[in-house]
């Protein structure tokens, strides 16, 4: 079984994550016949960098005025990015404490275009997403990556709700 989890900073896709440890990898690997290996793919997905003005790399400097960033900014921005990713990606990987065979993935975009888009290109047999409570309103105007999935992704989709008390916080 390929299945992936979709990782932020958010304590309540780490609460997905462990949730998927604890109840279905721990069951699938006491299923599995003939020592078959599951994947767990641990995906996290950063916004692209912003550009703004008319030139691609222009950003807002005063009124009338557009500064162009040197490469070594932007390259530090995208270095900073991956580093923070990376991050993201070892704590989440230390939960799966070698249970089971697990990697991960970076990914640069929109995250709920993009888990969508990778778990139809991995031919994944599930897609875990984690659920940060939003009320309807809020989740309006924010758009909800867990909502987005379980409408476009081409696999199944488990959306694991935090527990009542890290709900809200």
């Amino acid at each position: 079984m390929r299945v992936i989890v979709g990782i932020d900073e958010s304590d309540e896709s780490l609460y997905a994550l462990q949730w998927t440890v604890n109840n279905l990898f721990n069951e699938l690997i006491n299923s599995a016949a003939g020592g078959e290996r599951n994947l767990l793919t641990l995906v996290h997905v950063h916004q692209p960098s912003k550009h703004y003005g008319v030139g691609p790399s222009a950003f807002p400097a005063g009124p009338g005025v557009a500064a162009y960033p040197s490469t070594a900014l932007v390259d530090s921005v995208r270095k900073s990015q991956e580093q923070i990713s990376a991050r993201i990606l070892s704590r989440a990987l230390e939960m799966c404490d070698n249970k089971m065979k697990a990697e991960t993935l970076i990914l640069e975009g929109n995250p709920k275009d993009k888990l969508c888009e990778i778990s139809e290109e991995m031919k994944v047999d599930l897609l875990i997403v984690g659920n940060r409570g939003l009320g309807r309103i809020q989740r309006a105007f924010l758009g909800s990556v867990s909502d987005y999935c379980a409408h476009y992704a081409k696999c199944p989709v488990l959306i694991v709700k935090p527990p009542k008390e890290m709900a809200g916080q």
